[in-house]
């Protein structure tokens, strides 16, 4: 029984990564030095898995940004808008390909499955002809072998999980591209063998999702040519995520070994090995350890599963490895010593998850007694965990008891409210405004670290910070927009600004997670039962609502997106601490109208991706989400105007749960994909109002009025102006003060030709 692992955190210890990619960007560091940076961050990662027992290390799982654009690029799927001439695209192009250039928009961006990971969606033009420009599982490859001799085991994104995450295509073209790609993905198979790799992963969490028999055809006549391709080399076939449907005809694929997950399969993986035994001569990847949470493992259960395989499997036949790849997880809990020493020694992250995986190993070869120290230790730090005080507040569970005896629906219904609403507000129509954060220049960053580090009072703190919301107070009513918001400038995160201030949350010192990009995030970790404990945004909202006769929007982050990008505790339900946040959460809302904040925004980016997998498992969830949004929101005057925001992905489907939400406005990615979720207006009823972000803000570009007024005239011709809003598709923070400035003085122009075009009056 061997060790495995299926990918690893690429940012570095210290985050080398995100720092690397910046100051190349910035013009502050050259290329080749880039280059180096990467590749000294890249082999130190295959060494601590040599280090940690891992046998079967992956190679290639590394980017230079995300391994789906690695793998369009790689294939020579480039978009003509980005001047790509052919050849070897050099870095400008795969940059702009991420990131938008003055030429030419971003691709489109996404959530990777169901996580907080967002990959750039390939567009697969119909004039585009793939091409394989370099092999990449190659190159890695032969740096692991020649740099510290490890025989890696290259890492490529399957054919069918590529071509259904990508864009461009009709339905009925799909078999065309797989017979476009399939030759090239053999070309770097036998390559590969040529080069003496024993073993190729190949990376199909499509398989994870709900499939159609025709579709499982597609994927057996993909893996049938493929092994005709390169017979010399052995496919190891990585499912993760969920349970894989079609077990029987997967598990029958020409390949070598497959690996499943045994974590967030709901038992169905675990119980078709069991029901239809696993075939002989092949690899089963047993994803026992948990790849996507940051606990430690209950390893007498792990084992019992484990024991629970080899009574089908034989052991020498198995292979451990962690659910998923460690992408999701941070690097390491070692030095973690600012949390209570109970929370932390019930963590693991992905060091310590590397760690698990090779004992599990070891039990698996040598039996329990080998590993039983480890175990009992493991077990007693979840149990100290689950006793402590913080899991067991009494005034939460008796909240929790009377649950449904909460309001989760509005005084009145929206067209009750929407004449109270418009005619207490007198907004003109087409009302221009902003998704909620300003840029975080490197001052605000610096004064926050110095109020933490003690070297400014709170007073001092509490000064800057109503000086920058002044500032931009002033600024967005000289820039002509309607509904003004603060800023958010003393927030971190729009998720650990509000743990911090919330009981039954902690916060780790260097937890970081990649979301996107170079882009980081250092998700907070619900351990304990969520309360309220006082105002959490209401000082800072009605300063700036004293500076202005326009309204000020009352900024929260909602209970599902609060859910989503932490890491969650795993002794209850992800329904269960939702709506213990929602119930916190509806204590702030109901602080901000008291004190005389009549809009409040209450943020759900991450509602959708919390989707499960299964369709046949959305409508529990979307159940749930909603019932929780709304008891955040349900208890506040009809006057009250309740805004919400979603970004990045794919609404079309989940229409009606959004229509459920009942919030007054919705704002909604629409420019990252270039306008295509107004066809979803085009084809269902939406009867509140609505703004469909006019511009891309993870672009450094700035778009002109004239290109924000073709977004603006395509959302009217499906939409009544009466119930349309203006606003990028997301908060400004991660952008510079000059690109914010130009972009929003273009997007009130913008506004100002529509309403001229359209004879609307102000």
């Amino acid at each position: 029984m061997k060790s495995a692992n299926l990918g690893y955190p690429r940012i570095g210890r210290n985050r080398e990564w995100k720092k690397a990619l910046e100051a190349y960007w910035s013009g502050k560091l050259e290329e080749k030095e880039l280059h180096e940076e990467l590749k000294n961050i890249r082999l130190q990662n295959l060494k601590l898995q040599q280090e940690k027992g891992i046998e079967a290390i992956p190679v290639g799982d590394f980017t230079y940004y995300d391994h789906v654009l690695d793998t369009a690029v790689m294939f020579g799927l480039i978009p003509q808008r980005f001047g790509y001439e052919g050849g070897t695209p050099d870095l400008s192009v795969y940059y702009a390909m991420a990131r938008g250039s003055r030429e030419a928009a971003a691709c489109e961006m996404t959530k990777w499955f169901n996580t907080n990971y967002h990959y750039i969606v390939p567009e697969l033009e119909e004039n585009l002809e793939p091409k394989l420009t370099r092999n990449r599982p190659l190159e890695a490859y032969r740096e692991a072998k020649g740099e510290l001799g490890i025989e890696g085991r290259p890492v490529i994104v399957g054919p069918y999980t590529f071509l259904k995450l990508s864009k461009g295509y009709a339905a009925d073209q799909l078999d065309s591209w797989i017979d476009k790609l399939l030759p090239l993905y053999g070309q770097i198979l036998q390559e590969l063998a040529a080069e003496g790799a024993e073993w190729v992963q190949i990376d199909e969490p499509i398989l994870a999702t709900s499939l159609a028999e025709e579709e499982i055809q597609r994927v057996t006549r993909i893996y049938d040519k493929l092994a005709q391709e390169a017979p010399g080399i052995k496919l190891f076939l990585q499912t993760y995520f969920e349970a894989v449907d079609h077990y029987q005809a997967v598990t029958a694929l020409p390949v070598h070994g497959i690996g499943l997950d045994f974590v967030h399969d709901k038992g169905r993986n675990l119980q078709a090995v069991r029901e239809f035994g696993f075939p002989a001569g092949k690899l089963l990847g047993a994803g026992l350890i948990d790849g996507r949470a940051i606990w430690r493992a209950d390893l007498d259960s792990k084992l019992e599963t484990l024991q629970t395989l080899v009574e089908a499997v034989p052991a020498d036949r198995i292979v451990i490895q962690p659910s998923c790849s460690l992408l999701h997880v941070p690097i390491s809990a070692e030095n973690e010593r600012t949390l209570e020493p109970v929370l932390r020694g019930a963590l693991a992250f992905a060091d310590e998850k590397l760690e698990e995986v090779a004992l599990l190993a070891k039990a698996g070869r040598l039996g329990y007694e080998a590993v039983r120290a480890e175990a009992e230790t493991a077990d007693h730090a979840r149990r100290a965990l689950q006793q402590s005080p913080s899991r067991n507040s009494r005034q939460v569970q008796q909240r929790m008891a009377a649950l449904d005896t909460q309001p989760t629906s509005r005084p009145d219904s929206y067209e009750v409210r929407s004449k109270l609403q418009r005619k207490r507000w007198n907004l003109p129509l087409l009302p221009t405004t902003t998704i909620g954060s300003f840029p975080q220049t490197p001052e605000i960053r610096s004064a926050r670290q110095k109020w933490r580090k003690g070297e400014w009072t709170g007073e001092r703190y509490e000064a800057f910070i109503k000086e920058q919301i002044g500032i931009w107070i002033e600024l967005q009513a000289e820039l002509g927009l309607d509904v003004l918001v603060h800023g958010e400038f003393e927030r971190n995160d729009m998720v650990e600004f509000f743990g911090e201030k919330l009981n039954g949350f902690a916060f780790t010192a260097n937890g970081w997670v990649q979301s996107y990009g170079s882009r980081c995030v250092k998700p907070p970790v619900i351990y304990g039962d969520v309360e309220w404990t006082g105002p959490m945004t209401v000082a800072e909202t009605v300063y700036a609502q004293s500076l202005t006769d326009k309204p000020v929007k009352g900024m929260l982050t909602g209970p599902v997106t609060i859910l989503n990008w932490s890491f969650v505790r795993d002794d209850k339900s992800r329904e269960e601490v939702a709506y213990q946040i929602a119930l916190a959460l509806r204590e702030e809302v109901e602080a901000l109208e008291a004190a005389g904040i009549g809009m409040i925004q209450v943020d759900e980016p991450a509602l959708r991706e919390g989707l499960p997998l299964k369709r046949e498992q959305w409508p529990a969830y979307l159940e749930w989400a909603v019932r929780a949004f709304r008891l955040s929101t349900s208890t506040v005057q009809n006057e009250t105007l309740i805004h919400t925001h979603m970004c990045y992905s794919e609404f079309h489907d989940i229409i009606d749960s959004i229509n459920a939400l009942d919030a007054d406005v919705i704002s909604i990615e629409t420019s990252r994909s270039h306008g295509e979720l107004i066809e979803s207006f085009e084809k269902n009823t939406y009867d509140k109002e609505i703004g469909l972000g006019v511009y891309d803000i993870h672009s450094p570009r700035v778009p002109s009025a004239a290109e924000m007024g073709l977004m603006i005239d395509r959302a009217l011709r499906v939409l009544d102006p009466a119930q349309f809003w203006i606003n990028p598709d997301c908060g400004l923070k991660t952008r510079k003060y000059e690109e914010t400035v130009a972009s929003l003085r273009n997007m009130v122009e913008a506004t100002k030709q529509a309403r001229e075009k359209y004879a609307i009056k102000a």
